[in-house]
């Protein structure tokens, strides 16, 4: 088996390839306001009214009970539907407060902020029975990693590079508490276990869980990690855990869990792809692999019309790829193909925001993707928005017709 990343670079080669984390720059901050500004105004305006609508709402509470549902009778529901609105409200006040830049929202930032820090864990009741004390209420002294712990600790570390300073202008402690909690549940359990079975180590077959979360675990450890040999080790195993979804993965590319998971399995992988090409300014990058090519250009090859894409496995019919992630992984590839559904997309989605009033709850989803859909948009429509439609494909290793 083939490990793209980890046998190209292994880890004294990424220490000297790392931009030290002070001099990373991936994208504008709230204190540079000529990018911020330099935004549609229809775009700025949108997420502003995002940040207002949620500023004046209470925020939600979660219960001790509530975590116990799935326990108790399977319902997972009523904890989720408060875990992610608290973190939505968080992504849409952080974006409205760079679009704006008058320190209105900052206090909001912070209760959200605060919350989230509080919580006694960021899994989630559904997948906390990974804990040595199975299902339940979670053991703070055992924080478990799953999709949504890593989400979050990405989320507040881009809340952290965004707005800096800002925040200390609430309260010195912010930034401190914000980047003990981070290590805390993510970056020293995942340095420290190999034992979590998306990680891959365990000889299994891993699925989308494997590149979801290490997207976030890189986002996580290139912009909060202050030291920079734990910095590099944890960046090198996490490029040695992707290799445990890319070397088994088919050759044609094909996504066995369904177009609905491509966004997750192929798409996070470009989100890797792009941390660990932006984090080395381009010298670790392996898009020249076909194999990576291929696992790209499975999207377009299994389009239908409209938002419709051949559904198998428990993906569903209806789909709205990340417009980003698709264009940037056509260019990334030189697949003119791909990058004209990507602008297909931003298009259909209208993500400069021309016909809607607001940014729409699906764009609040992710900083990871947002920030570079926002500071892309003039290369999301500069090139024609064509969906490739391809007549018929034939995907011999995961033995799809269309």
């Amino acid at each position: 088996m083939t490990y793209l990343l980890s046998e190209k670079y292994p880890l004294e080669t990424l220490k000297t390839l790392l931009i030290p984390r002070a001099a990373w720059h991936p994208y504008p901050t709230y204190a540079e306001r000529d990018a911020w500004d330099a935004l549609p105004a229809t775009v700025r305006t949108a997420y502003i009214a995002e940040g207002e609508a949620v500023a004046t709402a209470d925020w939600p509470q979660l219960l001790a009970v509530r975590y116990l549902d799935f326990a108790r009778n399977g319902n997972r529901s009523r904890y989720a539907k408060g875990y992610f609105e608290r973190r939505r409200r968080v992504i849409a006040l952080v974006i409205a407060e760079c679009m704006e830049a008058q320190g209105r929202f900052l206090d909001d930032i912070l209760n959200g902020v605060w919350l989230i820090c509080e919580e006694s864990s960021w899994c989630v009741p559904a997948h906390i029975g990974r804990q040595r004390a199975g299902s339940g209420l979670p053991d703070t002294t055992e924080p478990i990693v799953d999709l949504f712990a890593a989400e979050t600790a990405a989320m507040l570390a881009w809340t952290l590079y965004l707005l800096g300073g800002a925040l200390d202008t609430v309260s010195p402690l912010i930034r401190p508490r914000v980047q003990r909690e981070i290590d805390a549940r993510v970056l020293t359990p995942v340095l420290e276990r190999d034992n979590f079975g998306w990680m891959g180590f365990d000889g299994r077959r891993v699925n989308n869980w494997n590149p979801w979360i290490n997207s976030n675990w890189l986002a996580s450890a290139l912009l909060v990690e202050p030291d920079a040999e734990r910095r590099a080790a944890l960046v090198a195993k996490s490029m040695a855990s992707l290799d445990r979804f890319t070397g088994p993965y088919p050759t044609d590319g094909g996504c066995d869990e369904g177009p609905g998971y491509w966004g997750r399995a192929g798409g996070s992988l470009l989100d890797c792809l792009e941390l660990l090409h932006s984090a080395t300014d381009g010298r670790v990058t392996i898009y020249d692999a076909p194999l990576i090519q291929e696992i790209g250009r499975f999207i377009y090859r299994v389009h239908i019309a409209d938002d419709y894409f051949v559904n198998f496995a428990d993906a569903p019919a209806l789909i709205r790829p990340a417009p980003w992630v698709v264009y940037r992984y056509g260019e990334r590839i030189g697949d003119p193909k791909m990058t004209a559904l990507g602008a297909w997309a931003a298009q259909r989605q209208d993500v400069r925001c021309e016909h809607k009033a607001t940014a729409g709850v699906e764009r609040l989803a992710s900083l990871t993707r947002l920030l570079p859909t926002l500071f892309h948009l003039d290369d999301l429509y500069a090139i024609p928005p064509v969906a490739p439609l391809p007549r018929d494909v034939w995907l011999d290793q995961i033995e799809v017709l269309t």
